[in-house]
Parts: structure tokens; sequence; C-alpha cells
């Protein structure tokens, strides 16, 4: 989960509070710590994206906002930013991941690895090079990547890897997006805050 403290990273936005009226600088806060999660939610998808090869459209689709609220003398100054999960305990099937053809037998000589000639290939960070696992393959209707558990035809077991929800937890992406929202959260405070002092002028 990335949250943004205001007396932590905003000393001066917090002595400024200090200084305001109450109903002025809650609404304020309130207001531009909605807009700066939603930027956050935006760039947490775009920064998943460039990091794995998983769509903005889709990793935004398992993004979810906590937003902070103002309500006459209720009030909460937290707003939060989390990614959820597809259910107890999974993970992405490797299907997700898999890339078009499989691997060559030049490649697998090169690599000393004739077993995985003709194997699936997979790729999972963007910068990332291909692997293959021996045995894989494909099945329910296109849905899923197994592997067999032993020399046998049965059992199977689907094979799965890093989902969205890790890949929200890692540091690289979580610390970018964290910084991103700091540095947007002053001039959208600003902002929000004159368009506060406007309403209570009328």
């Amino acid at each position: 989960m990335t949250t943004i403290s205001i007396r932590n990273n905003f000393p001066e936005i917090a002595a400024k509070l200090d200084r305001l009226g109450r109903d002025v600088g809650d609404k304020a806060v309130v207001r531009a710590l909605n807009t700066t999660i939603t930027q956050g939610k935006t760039q947490m998808a775009r920064q998943i994206s460039q990091e794995f090869r998983i769509s903005v459209g889709e990793a935004k689709q398992r993004l979810i906002i906590q937003r902070a609220y103002y309500k006459g003398s209720s009030f909460s100054f937290r707003a939060a930013l989390a990614a959820t999960s597809k259910g107890k305990g999974r993970s992405s099937n490797l299907i997700k991941f898999i890339t078009k053809g499989k691997v060559s037998k030049a490649s697998a000589k090169r690599n000393g690895r004739a077993d995985l000639a003709g194997q699936l290939q997979f790729q999972i960070k963007r910068g990332g090079g291909k692997k293959a696992i021996n045995g894989a393959f494909i099945g329910n209707e296109g849905r899923t990547v197994f592997i067999r558990e032993g020399k046998s035809r049965l059992p199977i077991k689907a094979i799965h890897t890093i989902d969205i929800e890790q890949m929200f937890n890692t540091r690289r992406v979580n610390s970018v997006v964290r910084q991103v929202m700091i540095h947007k959260f002053p001039a959208n405070f600003q902002r929000e805050l004159r368009s506060v002092l406007k309403g209570f002028a009328r």
C-alpha cells in the first residue's frame, strides 16, 4: 500500500494548516490528497507496465483507491493506493507472459540446453530475457500453462508467477510512484486551497 504523510513529507504545508482555519485547511487537504492519489494510480499502472509485460489498462483495473473524506465534523486525512489480489493465495498463471515462438534448436544448443529445443518461452520483465521450462504445455482451452508432476501423463499442475499485487509492492515500482505523488501534492494543495478560499469568499 502506498501512502503519503502530511506531517512527515510536507512540513511547510503542515505549518500552513496550523495557521489556516480548520474548515479551509481540512477541505483543501482532503481534496488535494484525493487528486494526488488518483494521479498516483495512473502513474502506478504506467510504472508496472514499463517494468513488466502487463498493459496499463490491465494494471489499472487491479488498483484501488481509499479516498480521504471531509463531511462536516467528520474527516479523514488518509488516502491510500493499493493493488487487489485475484484470489486468496493466487498469482498469475504463466500463460500471461508467454511469447511467440518456441526455443529454437540453435538457441538451445548455444545455451547448452538441447532439452529446451521446441519448448514454450516466457518473458515476465520487459527488460529481462526469455526463459523456458522443460515440459511446460498449454491446456484448459488455451488459458493455462501446466507441467506434469512426474513422467506419467497425470497428475499435472498449473505454473504460477508474480501477480500485479506483487508487482505493485516491488520496491522500485512503489518508490517511484510514491515520489511522484510527493512531488505533485504541494501543487495540488495550493490549487485546492485557492478553490476552497474562493468558495468561502462567495
